[in-house]
């Protein structure tokens, strides 16, 4: 498909996504994505899912932290709402992923994320809140 007209009117849609979280520590998380085309919308730009998917997954292992999970993942830091404001997106490069706390507590945690492209400009800035499941 050559045109984005053509694109718009496919009724099959593939995609693949791909990141890295490099570093949990108690009070930051930070994680890394390489552009690729399976991210890609038909713009030609990252797909906005595949930003919120890749900030979500690094907020939820900062508030993880070093906890074990019961065998059914008890524990586990379930959102249970996000607000997201899309400010920038990108055709190339790679992403990067910051989470810190906004608060960290028993029953509730709430973890702000920035996601920047590599010439530091921010794309996305998510803030979630999670409660133990």
């Amino acid at each position: 498909m050559s045109d984005i007209n053509d694109r718009l009117r496919s009724t099959a849609y593939r995609g693949e996504i791909e990141f890295f979280i490099e570093q949990v520590s108690p009070e930051r998380a930070t994680a890394r994505m390489p552009v690729t085309a399976g991210i890609l919308n038909p713009f030609g730009t990252v797909h906005a899912g595949a930003i919120l998917w890749f900030a979500d997954v690094t907020a939820t292992r900062l508030a993880l932290g070093d906890a074990r999970l019961g065998a059914e993942g008890q524990g586990f830091p379930l959102a249970i709402d996000l607000h997201a404001t899309l400010i920038g997106n990108v055709r190339e490069g790679e992403l990067r992923a910051e989470a810190t706390f906004v608060r960290k507590g028993k029953r509730v945690t709430v973890v702000r994320t920035k996601v920047t492209d590599g010439a530091d400009r921010t794309l996305l800035e998510v803030t979630t809140t999670h409660i133990p499941a």
